[in-house]
Protein backbone atom coordinates (compact mmCIF):
# COMPACT_ATOMS: atom_id res chain seq x y z
CA UNK A 1 0.00 0.00 0.00
CA UNK A 2 3.03 2.53 0.83
CA UNK A 3 4.34 1.50 -2.24
CA UNK A 4 1.32 2.45 -4.34
CA UNK A 5 0.96 5.71 -2.55
CA UNK A 6 4.52 6.59 -3.18
CA UNK A 7 3.86 6.03 -6.55
CA UNK A 8 0.58 7.92 -6.88
CA UNK A 9 2.77 10.85 -5.52
CA UNK A 10 5.26 10.20 -8.00
CA UNK A 11 3.03 10.92 -10.83
CA UNK A 12 1.16 13.44 -9.55
CA UNK A 13 4.53 15.41 -8.97
CA UNK A 14 5.70 14.44 -12.50
CA UNK A 15 2.40 15.78 -13.94
CA UNK A 16 2.48 19.12 -12.04
CA UNK A 17 5.95 19.54 -12.73
CA UNK A 18 5.03 18.63 -16.88
CA UNK A 19 2.13 20.52 -17.28
CA UNK A 20 3.07 23.37 -15.19
CA UNK A 21 5.99 24.04 -16.84
CA UNK A 22 4.22 23.73 -20.45
CA UNK A 23 1.55 26.11 -18.81
CA UNK A 24 4.13 28.44 -17.65
CA UNK A 25 6.01 28.80 -20.78
CA UNK A 26 2.83 29.15 -22.74
CA UNK A 27 1.04 31.97 -20.53
CA UNK A 28 4.97 34.20 -20.60
CA UNK A 29 4.74 33.86 -24.74
CA UNK A 30 1.58 35.32 -24.28
CA UNK A 31 2.39 37.60 -21.69
CA UNK A 32 5.27 38.92 -23.96
CA UNK A 33 2.93 38.95 -27.46
CA UNK A 34 -0.12 40.64 -26.40
CA UNK A 35 1.48 43.76 -25.10
CA UNK A 36 3.90 44.05 -27.99
CA UNK A 37 1.02 43.83 -30.18
CA UNK A 38 -1.31 46.54 -28.20
CA UNK A 39 1.91 49.32 -28.49
CA UNK A 40 2.35 48.28 -32.22
CA UNK A 41 -1.12 49.19 -32.84
CA UNK A 42 -0.95 52.28 -30.32
CA UNK A 43 1.55 54.77 -29.47
CA UNK A 44 4.49 52.20 -29.56
CA UNK A 45 6.42 53.92 -26.67
CA UNK A 46 6.27 50.84 -24.80
CA UNK A 47 7.36 47.06 -25.51
CA UNK A 48 7.23 48.14 -28.79
CA UNK A 49 8.84 50.83 -29.65
CA UNK A 50 12.19 49.17 -30.41
CA UNK A 51 10.47 48.56 -34.06
CA UNK A 52 10.53 52.55 -34.60
CA UNK A 53 14.38 52.40 -35.66
CA UNK A 54 15.03 53.35 -39.26
CA UNK A 55 18.97 51.24 -38.69
CA UNK A 56 17.94 47.97 -38.26
CA UNK A 57 21.79 47.07 -36.99
CA UNK A 58 22.59 43.61 -34.97
CA UNK A 59 20.93 44.44 -31.79
CA UNK A 60 17.45 45.11 -33.81
CA UNK A 61 17.64 42.18 -35.66
CA UNK A 62 18.14 40.29 -33.02
CA UNK A 63 14.94 41.49 -31.02
CA UNK A 64 13.16 40.76 -34.11
CA UNK A 65 14.26 37.28 -34.02
CA UNK A 66 13.28 37.00 -30.00
CA UNK A 67 10.16 38.10 -31.22
CA UNK A 68 9.63 35.57 -34.03
CA UNK A 69 11.03 33.10 -31.49
CA UNK A 70 8.36 33.55 -28.50
CA UNK A 71 5.46 34.16 -31.11
CA UNK A 72 6.41 30.69 -32.77
CA UNK A 73 6.74 29.22 -28.75
CA UNK A 74 3.46 30.69 -27.51
CA UNK A 75 1.48 29.82 -30.95
CA UNK A 76 2.58 26.44 -31.79
CA UNK A 77 3.57 24.82 -28.02
CA UNK A 78 -0.71 24.65 -27.45
CA UNK A 79 -0.94 22.04 -30.33
CA UNK A 80 1.82 20.12 -29.21
CA UNK A 81 0.76 19.47 -25.65
CA UNK A 82 -1.51 16.68 -26.30
CA UNK A 83 1.61 14.77 -27.76
CA UNK A 84 4.03 15.78 -24.46
CA UNK A 85 1.19 13.97 -21.96
CA UNK A 86 1.11 11.09 -23.72
CA UNK A 87 4.77 10.89 -24.09
CA UNK A 88 5.04 11.82 -20.45
CA UNK A 89 2.92 8.93 -19.91
CA UNK A 90 5.18 6.24 -22.18
CA UNK A 91 7.85 7.28 -20.57
CA UNK A 92 6.00 6.65 -17.20
CA UNK A 93 5.24 3.20 -17.93
CA UNK A 94 9.02 2.43 -19.06
CA UNK A 95 11.99 1.47 -17.29
CA UNK A 96 12.88 5.05 -17.30
CA UNK A 97 9.70 6.15 -15.73
CA UNK A 98 11.74 7.77 -12.76
CA UNK A 99 12.85 10.82 -15.10
CA UNK A 100 10.06 11.95 -16.90
CA UNK A 101 10.39 15.61 -16.76
CA UNK A 102 14.02 15.68 -17.79
CA UNK A 103 12.57 13.00 -20.87
CA UNK A 104 9.46 15.37 -21.79
CA UNK A 105 11.93 18.61 -21.79
CA UNK A 106 14.23 16.95 -23.99
CA UNK A 107 11.34 16.53 -26.29
CA UNK A 108 10.23 20.20 -25.94
CA UNK A 109 13.47 21.52 -26.65
CA UNK A 110 13.74 19.38 -30.02
CA UNK A 111 10.07 20.67 -31.45
CA UNK A 112 11.10 24.50 -30.36
CA UNK A 113 14.34 24.23 -31.81
CA UNK A 114 12.73 23.43 -35.06
CA UNK A 115 10.52 26.21 -34.77
CA UNK A 116 13.71 28.38 -34.17
CA UNK A 117 15.57 27.69 -37.02
CA UNK A 118 11.91 28.50 -38.65
CA UNK A 119 12.05 32.07 -37.31
CA UNK A 120 15.44 33.07 -38.42
CA UNK A 121 14.09 31.80 -41.85
CA UNK A 122 11.28 34.47 -40.67
CA UNK A 123 13.64 36.72 -39.84
CA UNK A 124 15.19 37.04 -42.72
CA UNK A 125 12.28 36.87 -44.72
CA UNK A 126 11.15 40.25 -43.30
CA UNK A 127 13.56 41.96 -43.49
CA UNK A 128 14.41 41.14 -47.44
CA UNK A 129 10.41 42.12 -48.17
CA UNK A 130 11.20 45.06 -45.18
CA UNK A 131 14.20 46.19 -47.98
CA UNK A 132 11.99 45.73 -50.96
CA UNK A 133 9.10 47.97 -49.36
CA UNK A 134 6.95 45.18 -49.37
CA UNK A 135 5.60 45.39 -46.30
CA UNK A 136 4.22 48.46 -44.42
CA UNK A 137 5.36 49.52 -40.97
CA UNK A 138 2.97 47.70 -39.18
CA UNK A 139 4.44 44.49 -40.50
CA UNK A 140 1.89 43.42 -43.26
CA UNK A 141 1.94 43.08 -46.72
CA UNK A 142 1.94 46.73 -48.65
CA UNK A 143 0.10 45.61 -52.09
CA UNK A 144 -2.99 43.30 -52.10
CA UNK A 145 -1.63 41.65 -54.96
CA UNK A 146 1.32 40.27 -52.39
CA UNK A 147 -1.17 39.51 -50.10
CA UNK A 148 -2.84 37.47 -52.32
CA UNK A 149 -0.59 35.73 -53.49
CA UNK A 150 0.70 34.69 -50.07
CA UNK A 151 -3.25 33.22 -49.38
CA UNK A 152 -2.98 31.28 -52.87
CA UNK A 153 0.02 29.48 -52.01
CA UNK A 154 -0.85 28.76 -48.41
CA UNK A 155 -4.25 27.42 -49.99
CA UNK A 156 -3.10 25.27 -52.12
CA UNK A 157 -0.63 23.80 -49.78
CA UNK A 158 -3.18 23.43 -47.65
CA UNK A 159 -4.70 20.93 -50.52
CA UNK A 160 -1.42 18.78 -50.83
CA UNK A 161 -0.24 15.00 -49.94
CA UNK A 162 2.40 15.94 -48.27
CA UNK A 163 0.41 18.76 -45.86
CA UNK A 164 -2.08 15.91 -45.19
CA UNK A 165 0.83 13.52 -44.53
CA UNK A 166 2.09 16.09 -41.67
CA UNK A 167 -0.73 16.44 -40.67
CA UNK A 168 -2.00 13.15 -40.00
CA UNK A 169 1.15 12.68 -38.28
CA UNK A 170 0.51 15.08 -36.05
CA UNK A 171 -3.06 14.06 -35.23
CA UNK A 172 -1.74 10.66 -34.51
CA UNK A 173 0.66 10.95 -31.88
CA UNK A 174 0.98 7.63 -30.43
CA UNK A 175 1.50 5.76 -33.86
CA UNK A 176 4.06 8.73 -34.48
CA UNK A 177 5.71 8.33 -31.22
CA UNK A 178 5.69 4.32 -31.92
CA UNK A 179 7.11 5.05 -35.33
CA UNK A 180 10.34 7.46 -33.74
CA UNK A 181 10.38 5.71 -30.36
CA UNK A 182 14.30 6.29 -29.12
CA UNK A 183 15.28 5.55 -25.42
CA UNK A 184 17.25 7.91 -23.19
CA UNK A 185 16.76 12.04 -23.01
CA UNK A 186 18.65 12.02 -26.44
CA UNK A 187 16.11 10.02 -27.68
CA UNK A 188 13.03 12.37 -26.33
CA UNK A 189 15.61 15.46 -27.83
CA UNK A 190 15.33 13.10 -31.36
CA UNK A 191 11.28 12.66 -31.53
CA UNK A 192 10.98 16.52 -30.81
CA UNK A 193 12.98 17.45 -33.58
CA UNK A 194 11.02 14.59 -35.26
CA UNK A 195 7.40 15.74 -34.05
CA UNK A 196 8.73 19.82 -34.59
CA UNK A 197 9.69 18.95 -38.66
CA UNK A 198 6.01 16.86 -39.19
CA UNK A 199 4.49 20.27 -37.33
CA UNK A 200 6.87 22.46 -39.41
CA UNK A 201 5.77 20.46 -42.53
CA UNK A 202 2.20 21.36 -41.70
CA UNK A 203 1.74 24.64 -40.49
CA UNK A 204 4.68 27.12 -42.43
CA UNK A 205 2.74 28.06 -45.18
CA UNK A 206 -0.08 28.95 -42.50
CA UNK A 207 2.72 31.01 -40.39
CA UNK A 208 3.49 32.65 -43.67
CA UNK A 209 0.16 34.16 -43.77
CA UNK A 210 1.37 36.51 -40.73
CA UNK A 211 2.42 38.96 -43.49
CA UNK A 212 -0.86 39.24 -44.98
CA UNK A 213 -3.13 40.14 -41.78
CA UNK A 214 -0.07 42.09 -39.63
CA UNK A 215 3.26 40.29 -38.31
CA UNK A 216 1.62 41.94 -34.71
CA UNK A 217 -1.93 41.97 -35.31
CA UNK A 218 -3.22 40.29 -32.20
CA UNK A 219 -6.85 39.03 -33.77
CA UNK A 220 -4.35 37.60 -36.71
CA UNK A 221 -2.22 35.44 -34.37
CA UNK A 222 -4.86 34.46 -32.43
CA UNK A 223 -6.90 33.07 -35.72
CA UNK A 224 -4.13 31.32 -36.75
CA UNK A 225 -3.01 29.72 -33.36
CA UNK A 226 -7.25 28.83 -33.39
CA UNK A 227 -6.75 27.07 -37.06
CA UNK A 228 -3.69 25.25 -35.97
CA UNK A 229 -5.22 23.81 -33.16
CA UNK A 230 -8.66 22.89 -34.77
CA UNK A 231 -6.53 20.92 -37.65
CA UNK A 232 -4.83 19.02 -34.88
CA UNK A 233 -7.22 18.07 -32.48
CA UNK A 234 -10.76 18.92 -33.41
CA UNK A 235 -12.48 15.49 -34.58
CA UNK A 236 -12.82 16.91 -38.26
CA UNK A 237 -9.89 19.27 -38.28
CA UNK A 238 -8.12 17.23 -41.17
CA UNK A 239 -11.40 18.05 -43.52
CA UNK A 240 -11.75 21.65 -41.75
CA UNK A 241 -7.81 22.48 -43.03
CA UNK A 242 -8.43 21.64 -46.67
CA UNK A 243 -11.80 23.64 -46.15
CA UNK A 244 -10.08 26.69 -45.12
CA UNK A 245 -7.27 25.99 -47.81
CA UNK A 246 -10.45 26.28 -50.64
CA UNK A 247 -10.94 29.67 -48.34
CA UNK A 248 -7.58 30.94 -48.67
CA UNK A 249 -7.77 30.30 -52.35
CA UNK A 250 -10.66 32.26 -52.90
CA UNK A 251 -10.04 35.61 -50.73
CA UNK A 252 -6.61 35.45 -52.50
CA UNK A 253 -7.85 35.09 -55.65
CA UNK A 254 -10.33 38.14 -54.75
CA UNK A 255 -7.38 40.19 -53.68
CA UNK A 256 -5.38 39.43 -57.21
CA UNK A 257 -8.39 40.75 -59.10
Amino acid sequence: MDDRTALESLLRRDRWLVGGALAVTIALCWACIVPMARDMYGAMTGPAAWMMTRRWDFAHVLLLFAMWVVMMAGMMLPSAAPTLFLYAGVIRKSPEGDRVPAHVYAFAGGYLLVWTAFSLVATVLQRELSNLVLLTPMMEARDRAVGGALLIVAGLYQLTPFKRTCLESCRSPAEFIVRHWRRGAAGGFHLGLAHGAYCLGCCWALMLLLFVGGVMNLWWIGALTALVLIEKLAPLGAQGGRLSGLVMVAMGLWDLA
